[in-house]
């Protein structure tokens, strides 16, 4: 199917807990004991629905067509104090950076970022309490007992942003999918035209000693990103999760320190704490101009990030540029 893609980073889901058992009201009746004292047990919880990191998941697509979750209700108590049963509770796995929102205010519930974390999305209702719990010294035979809670229901929205150590930022066709190809053994779509990505392409790059760090393309920015233009927002959400962010501006651009300002605008305009990650600058496509043009380029450079020319398609520049990754998120 034209279009179709297997990476989906937002879905809305309505979820229902199960409702708590009902609590029992019973009295004991048994041979020879004329009057017996109240035996009725509590009635189960509802199954909660619950999220669980799971890092073999890289999207949510699992979730797109399960649009109703509904757990199961808890067993009603019953005499000799007997507890219902509890209701079966739901896991749903999630990727590592699944944000979890109230789907009617836009609140956020939590996040889960560890693998194996477990987090309740809609919890169960408490079973009722059997008319054995309400015994007393004035009132030894009481003849009522609790309803289970009902269990919550409504609309959440999950959103997913990638988590990776080098978030790359650039405009449309910055050489951005060509790096990661190049440094990873990542395949990402690459065409000679503006949003060839789509999607965040994630990527390990392999360092020395069985070393690693991640990578991932993001689609590029283009101006006004931060209003929901192009890609916009879906894109800049993944940004947020990134160690330190590496951009890259090509040789051949008009004046490569305006485009490098261009791009920290819309993450500030996004959300300015972006700016307080790490920053490194790649002029991509270096092949395209003489030493005596770098050395010029190099007087309009931004002086507090660390700058580094580079080719994906040569090579060149590769290895000293994995170096300056490496030793940046680990400085």
């Amino acid at each position: 199917m034209k279009g179709y893609s297997n990476f989906i980073d937002y879905v809305r889901i309505f979820c229902a807990s199960g409702n708590g058992g009902k609590g029992s009201m019973h009295l004991r009746r048994e041979k020879y004991i004329a009057k017996g004292g109240p035996d009725g047990g509590n009635g189960g919880r509802g199954g909660h629905i619950i999220l669980r990191g799971n890092n073999q998941f890289w999207t949510l697509i699992h979730l797109k067509y399960r649009k109703h979750i509904k757990a199961e209700d808890g067993g009603d108590g019953s005499g000799q104090l007997r507890t219902g049963a509890e209701g079966k509770d739901i896991y749903l796995d999630v990727p590592l950076g699944t944000v979890a929102k109230d789907g009617e205010t836009g609140e956020v519930l939590f996040e889960i970022v560890e693998n194996g974390e477990e987090k309740i999305l809609a919890k169960g209702g408490r079973g009722g309490l059997g008319n054995d719990f309400f015994k007393t010294a004035t009132n030894q035979t009481p003849r009522f007992a609790q309803p289970g809670e009902p269990g919550v229901e409504g609309w959440f929205v999950l959103e997913l942003k990638v988590l990776a150590d080098v978030g790359l930022v650039g405009f449309p066709n910055a050489g951005k999918s060509t790096l990661l190809s190049v440094v990873s053994a990542s395949k990402p779509k690459i065409a000679d035209y503006a949003f060839t990505t789509l999607e965040p392409n994630l990527g390990i790059v392999n360092y020395y000693d069985d070393k690693s760090f991640v990578i991932a393309d993001i689609p590029g920015i283009i101006e006004g990103a931060h209003e929901g233009k192009g890609i916009g927002l879906r894109f800049l959400r993944h940004i947020e999760r990134n160690s330190m962010l590496l951009f890259m501006v090509p040789a051949d651009s008009k004046d490569i320190n305006e485009e490098y300002k261009v791009l920290l605008n819309e993450l500030k305009q996004y959300n300015p704490e972006l700016l307080d990650k790490q920053r490194v600058l790649a002029i991509t496509k270096s092949d395209m101009i003489d030493e005596e043009l770098r050395k010029e380029i190099q007087k309009h450079l931004p002086r507090k990030v660390p700058h580094i020319f580079i080719c994906s398609l040569t090579g060149e520049g590769i290895p000293k540029l994995k170096d300056l990754l490496w030793n940046t998120l680990n400085s």
